[in-house]
């Protein structure tokens, strides 16, 4: 089926600039929060999927989660994986099982990240975040800026 192109989505801060890290090393592991999603229209909306559209070489994306702002207690915007401020996400509930739903006129309290391992020192950003959603019984796709930029030696 075809997805239409949407617009009840914005993504606030996190759309305005790019995140990264200078200390980024193959074989390390990251975790980049994609802009939490917040429904501008009058109608609620099921978020079905989230991704990144451009990976440059060099990053490999292990996986897609969606977690709860509570349960990682705030927006872990770029964490590494292994650091003690990085929430443990394996101990979380993964929300991305199924669709996340967000109410007219207001934020999610469900944020997506993707994992990614650091393969080669990359090429480049990783940018632009595309979110799949269901309203009104129709499907769309939407995508909204994003960035993150892991540079090392």
């Amino acid at each position: 089926m075809q997805k239409s192109q949407g617009t009840a989505l914005e993504g606030g801060a996190q759309t305005n600039g790019t995140v990264g890290s200078e200390n980024a090393k193959a074989g390390d592991t990251w975790w980049f929060a994609l802009p939490v999603p917040a429904n501008k229209s009058a109608e609620p909306i099921e978020i079905t999927g989230a991704s990144l559209v451009e990976v440059p070489r060099g990053i490999k994306v292990l996986k897609y989660g969606a977690y709860s702002l509570e349960d990682t207690e705030g927006l872990a915007l770029l964490v590494k994986e292994g650091s003690k401020l990085t929430p443990r996400f394996e101990a979380l509930k993964d929300y991305s099982t199924g669709s996340v739903k967000v109410a007219p006129h207001a934020s999610s309290d469900i944020y997506y990240l993707a994992k990614l391992k650091i393969v080669s020192l990359p090429g480049g950003s990783a940018r632009y975040c595309k979110f799949d959603y269901r309203q009104g019984g129709r499907e769309f796709t939407q995508t909204l800026d994003c960035e993150v930029e892991l540079t090392g030696k």
